[in-house]
């Protein structure tokens, strides 16, 4: 084996573990961002818990004109 094709090989060795770290890197992201839109529509589902009891025809006769 010559040097240029040892050098080629390192060279490709490593930019194979930058695509790595890159992808492990996307990967997380994609799962924080997941873990984020659960919560969001959890607080969502609480909310529209609460809102489910309170009293019927709150808010019907609301003037909102100026």
């Amino acid at each position: 084996m010559d040097v240029a094709s040892l050098a080629a090989a390192m060279i490709g060795a490593q930019a194979g573990r930058t695509q790595m770290a890159v992808a492990a890197k996307m990967l997380k992201m994609s799962a924080d961002s997941e873990a984020s839109v659960l919560q969001l529509l959890q607080a969502g589902q609480q909310n529209a818990g609460q809102l489910a009891n309170a009293a019927a025809g709150l808010g019907q006769n609301l003037d909102i004109t100026a």
